[in-house]
């Protein structure tokens, strides 16, 4: 296919010589049908030359390389680097040209990235496990994610200085103090220009310069605060593509591909947007979007069909192509682009074809086939690391009386955040007390981190006994801070209506309806203790799952009570969270920074440990009691039955034995066991 510019410019030549042909012909000049033949063929000929580029793409590995599960202590398929390494290969056999990113959030995620910047930490000249692994598979260019920030930039420095491939962010800048955002300097590299040979179609060797833009999402100055404030600054990810996407045409940019560490949403752009993949498709000048951050596959989620501007199937945003291969290498996403050179040197994709690979498949009886082998060198180069983190991991230093799960936390008071409220509380108790907030009531909030959002397996299930720091990963996997806010009655209530968007709405007497939400991310679903109440799902939600108000009128939260009392609506309460939600993170209607009141150090995670240790001590032969406490439920609703997805593990069917509303049906094709929920039963 030719360019129309190109097409144009020529037609243009061709009429020009046909012209002078013909005035030659007037004027009395050779006129023999030999000689206008022999003038024709003489004109000019139009030339091009057709590449196809595959792009290849990791993103949100979340320090897993190996493919296995330190929670369990065992193998895992599923996941790892050292699985999607072999894919990578193979993807790069079938084709003539090639090149890799990484689309970040290395660093955090797994026991094996806290060991490394939490225990061990890195020498100087000493190679992050995850370098030591990603060094081996020709990258080509990377973009920095959210959670690089978790462990400071000092960590952050000494980590990715061993990549043995460039990193490109480009709305990151060094804060400088001033008001003046036009003399601000780039953190990172705020792109890359790289050149690569590549083969045409017919055998022919062109040289193709490539430019590689990466972004994160400007919430990160929230969500890491206490690493990042005075130090850098994040701006708006489509102000800094407008940028410098002509400026990287102006250094030889043939293509470029944007690397955002941001997901995919279709609402009006409001500036500073978290997920702004389909605003950069609108910028002219990029080629190719490879993203990430949401933790979904695209194309082909069903969170994506229906949207305007994007084909969920050919995996194109407004025409422009993209992909995004889920997390934990579960996938490997690659694009195939047709590029075309016209016969003025002007490169152009002419055609696109996004492809996502999985590692392995989950079969009808719960077992997983790995599709891949493991990459012999990975396992080599990270093995002696793998065992340190795994005897880590595995050393037990305190106990609980009683199993805790999150088999059904979506959908019942549950051990699995009974502990962490409950750790939470005993801290700030600790901290206010002969202070002047010691007497003013404390909530505390917890969210279900493994309510299946990874997958059918994505379960907590920990027994009664010897509890391990792996366990305490398992429980809190994110290495957030805690935060206090203080916070009103009215305050109190909206936050837990944004809660309960986790749920559809579901007609009275209905049978069988899908009880959750599945766009609703679960870990926004916010249980706070201290106080009880019921969440009505015949109403209708309240806000959407960006935190906007969809009708004033709806309310899904019913008899809430402190101490068996209606909660005094002006009553100030401290209540405790963690430094991504107390600083906006999720978008909670009210929510701010400025309301914290306790701005801790500690860890949400080393809290609960700490909090495990402590009862331990108090109660040697049993330890800790995660029993929850039941204090939130649904509004009963006579007659009307719902659906839902949890784990199909035997010890999650048992343990639904024990509530008479909870039944379970049968295991889907993903591996989810499928349970009925009686609403009818007042518990």
């Amino acid at each position: 296919m030719i360019s129309s510019n190109s097409l144009n410019r020529s037609l243009q030549k061709i009429a020009m010589c046909s012209s002078i042909i013909m005035g030659l012909s007037a004027c009395g000049g050779d006129n023999s049908s030999d000689n206008k033949k022999k003038a024709v063929d003489q004109g000019p000929v139009i030339k091009t030359s057709q590449v196809v580029l595959r792009v290849m793409e990791t993103t949100d590995l979340h320090a897993n390389i190996m493919n296995y599960n330190y929670y369990s202590g065992s193998s895992d398929d599923t996941v790892g680097l050292v699985k999607t390494a072999s894919l990578i290969k193979a993807a790069r056999a079938e084709v003539k040209n090639s090149v890799l990113v990484d689309n970040g959030d290395l660093l955090q995620g797994s026991p094996l990235g806290d060991y490394v910047a939490k225990v061990k930490g890195l020498e100087e000249n000493e190679v992050h496990p995850i370098y030591k692994a990603m060094n081996l598979l020709d990258y080509d260019a990377a973009n920095i994610g959210n959670h690089e920030f978790n462990f400071g930039l000092p960590f952050l420095k000494q980590a990715i200085d061993d990549a043995n491939f460039p990193y490109t962010s480009a709305n990151v800048f060094f804060d400088d103090h001033d008001t003046d955002d036009s003399n601000d300097i780039p953190y990172f590299s705020p792109y890359l220009i790289k050149h690569k040979n590549v083969l045409d179609v017919d055998g022919n060797v062109h040289q193709l310069t490539i430019g590689y833009i990466g972004f994160v999402p400007p919430q990160v100055m929230q969500w890491d605060k206490s690493n990042l404030e005075t130090r850098v600054k994040a701006k708006d990810i489509v102000d800094m593509a407008n940028r410098y996407v002509p400026q990287m045409k102006a250094d030889g940019a043939d293509i470029i591909i944007a690397i955002p560490h941001s997901g995919l949403v279709t609402s009006e752009r409001l500036g500073g947007d978290e997920n702004a993949s389909f605003y950069l498709s609108q910028v002219d000048g990029i080629d190719a979007i490879m993203f990430g951050h949401a933790h979904q596959n695209f194309p082909g989620h069903s969170n994506y069909d229906g949207l305007a501007g994007v084909d969920n199937v050919k995996g194109t945003i407004n025409g422009v192509a993209a992909v995004m291969p889920g997390y934990w290498g579960k996938y490997l996403g690659y694009i195939d682009l047709t590029l075309e050179k016209s016969a003025d040197d002007i490169w152009s994709v002419v055609d696109s074809e996004s492809i996502l690979k999985p590692i392995s498949q989950s079969n009808p009886d719960r077992s997983v086939t790995s599709l891949v082998e493991s990459h012999t060198g990975i396992v080599e180069a990270v093995q002696h690391d793998h065992e340190l983190v795994n005897t880590w991991v595995s050393e037990p230093f305190a106990k609980i009386s009683q199993p805790i799960n999150s088999f059904f936390a979506l959908v019942q008071d549950d051990p699995s955040i009974q502990v962490v409220t409950d750790a939470q509380t005993w801290y700030v108790k600790t901290i206010v007390k002969g202070t002047e907030l010691e007497n003013i009531p404390i909530l505390s909030v917890g969210a279900p981190f493994r309510a299946g959002r990874g997958g059918s397996d994505d379960f907590t299930d920990l027994s009664a006994g010897d509890v391990s720091y792996g366990n305490v990963a398992d429980l809190y996997i994110y290495p957030n801070t805690l935060k206090v806010l203080k916070l009103n009655g009215e305050e109190i209530i909206q936050w837990l209506e944004m809660s309960a968007g986790q749920f559809n709405t579901i007609a009275a007497g209905s049978q069988d309806a899908e009880l959750i939400n599945s766009d609703f991310p679960s870990y926004n679903f916010d249980v706070i203790d201290g106080i009880e109440y019921e969440i009505d799902v015949s109403k209708a939600a309240r806000y959407d799952k960006s935190g906007n108000l969809v009708d004033v009128n709806n309310s899904r939260i019913k008899n809430i009570t402190y101490q068996g009392e209606a909660i005094n609506l002006t009553q100030d309460f401290l209540v405790i969270s963690n430094n991504y939600r107390a600083s906006g993170g999720g978008n909670f209607p009210g929510i701010i920074s400025e309301k914290i009141v306790i701005d801790a150090p500690n860890e949400n995670r080393q809290t609960v440990a700490d909090y495990l240790i402590f009862s331990t001590e108090e109660n040697p032969e049993t330890g800790f009691d995660p029993s929850a406490d039941n204090n939130w439920s649904f509004t009963p609703l006579a007659n009307t039955a719902v659906l839902f997805n949890g784990s199909s593990k035997d010890a999650a069917q048992i343990f639904a034995g024990q509530n008479p509303a909870l039944t379970y049906s049968q295991m889907n094709a993903d591996g989810y066991g499928i349970y009925r929920l009686n609403l009818g039963y007042s518990l």
